[in-house]
């Protein structure tokens, strides 16, 4: 699972299309790579997490990836003759009850956790994550399937509502589980298991909402006051572990082995990202230099945290529906490079939005004393930010040095940049799908995931 970034070139390419050339410091090795093929070599190495040395430089790479002429599915996307397409109108109708059954899992006997559990279902969110396992759920119903597979897709909808132990030895009181639920579709593309898989996925994102606005001490979400402050750190906590274990309850329902590991090593991989992020670099100096690692480093802290989600629900989604190996890889490859995108655009508004435009307080990565890409490339060109990283901007005058410094750079161009090529590589992993609307729809996202502004 390597964290490429290099810059992709999709299939079938015709034309190719200038990026900004940015400000950036290449060293001859760089250079000599450029000149010698339009893709960009891909950062791998023998693991994803925690080990194993780049055999290719991730900040190389993304340097090249900011200066080079290369071929742009975005773009191209952009550009195609016929009118953007909704993605939310693919699958409106398992979309229209989405909260509903969610709020319907979430049922508790105890009124005050109900009330905790249910606080962030109130407020309309994006629903992205459930809206990408739809589509992907949708997109792959047309590709090959894998016989083998075909049993366990027939259990993974068999039962998702049944108990597997006895429910007097579960004693689990969910007062909401016997409220009939309007019928979502009748569609036969899109399986009860994937619906519910979408589901799950947004349980373990609001959880994780909850669990992340008591370490940053939030006080808004969604235009209203965050968990936390409404009921306090204690209960949002517990809020949040109610979420996790509704989500792994449902998850169990679903009878398919491969995609309970999937779902399960998300929830441990937040934790982990989470723990990543106490740090700015991997070895948390208290006056660092920088170094390549620093990119890195902060790539395998953003698949943890965001993009492991979504990358492991597109594949889940994927084996629910029996489909091949391809193109379950294909699925997975699709939703890590849109997940990278997604998190490189987010930190990109902290420093261009402001809190109205946001729904949240702008500006509040620094204030937490993370360093993240805009930064981390700015790092480069003002050394003097190093000082300010291994103090994470505690003192008085830090942040607004850094925010200027980073304005200075180009680092925020630098960073939609990379966005753009993780864009394009989750274009290209699913260029072989057989046309549909359902495509259509993950194009847009990718397309989407650029130009969104909050």
């Amino acid at each position: 699972m390597p964290l490429g970034t290099g810059c992709s070139v999709a299939r079938g390419a015709r034309s190719a299309t200038r990026l900004p050339r940015l400000r950036t410091s290449t060293c001859s090795e760089c250079l000599r790579a450029a000149s010698s093929s339009t893709r960009i070599p891909p950062y791998t190495s023998k693991a994803l997490l925690h080990s194993g040395r780049p055999r290719s430089s991730a900040w190389a790479a993304a340097v090249s990836v900011a200066g080079n002429i290369v071929s742009n599915a975005v773009s191209r996307a952009t550009k195609r003759d016929m009118p953007s397409i909704d993605p939310l109108r693919i699958v409106a109708k398992e979309m229209k009850f989405l909260t509903g059954n969610i709020r319907k899992l979430l049922g508790s006997g105890h009124p005050s956790l109900d009330r905790a559990a249910k606080y962030y279902t109130q407020a309309e969110g994006k629903h992205i994550r459930p809206l990408i396992v739809l589509l992907m759920s949708r997109a792959t119903s047309l590709c090959p399937k894998a016989p083998h597979r075909q049993q366990a897709t027939i259990q993974a909808s068999a039962a998702i509502n049944t108990s597997i132990s006895p429910l007097s030895i579960l004693s689990d009181f969910n007062p909401s589980a016997d409220v009939e639920s309007e019928p979502v579709s009748s569609d036969i593309d899109i399986l009860p298991s994937q619906r519910r898989l979408a589901e799950i996925t947004e349980l373990i994102h609001t959880a994780s909402l909850l669990h992340d606005d008591v370490i940053d001490h939030s006080v808004s979400r969604r235009g209203a006051p965050s968990a936390n402050l409404e009921f306090g750190n204690k209960m949002a906590v517990l809020a949040g572990d109610f979420l996790l274990g509704r989500a792994s309850v449902a998850l169990a329902r679903l009878r398919h082995a491969e995609v309970i590991e999937l779902l399960a090593t998300v929830i441990a991989n937040l934790v982990e990202g989470e723990f990543m992020q106490l740090k700015n670099t991997a070895r948390d100096e208290a006056n660092p230099r920088w170094s390549e690692d620093t990119l890195t480093y902060y790539l395998q802290k953003t698949y943890l945290k965001t993009a492991s989600l979504i990358s492991k629900s597109c594949r889940a989604a994927a084996l629910l529906g029996g489909a091949d190996a391809h193109t379950v890889d294909a699925a997975y490859s699709y939703g890590k490079n849109l997940g990278l995108a997604f998190q490189l655009v987010d930190d990109m508004l902290d420093y261009t939005r402001s809190e109205a435009e946001l729904g949240k307080p702008a500006g509040a990565d620094l204030e937490l004393g993370l360093a993240t890409a805009p930064l981390l490339f700015a790092w480069k060109t003002f050394p003097e930010l190093g000082a300010l990283v291994g103090r994470k901007f505690s003192q008085e005058g830090d942040v607004t040095r850094a925010r200027e410094l980073v304005m200075q750079s180009d680092g925020i161009a630098q960073t939609r940049a990379l966005a753009e090529d993780y864009a394009n590589k989750a274009i290209d992993a699913i260029s072989g799908f057989p046309d549909s609307e359902a495509k259509d729809g993950l194009i847009e996202m990718a397309v989407k995931t650029l130009q969104r502004k909050k």
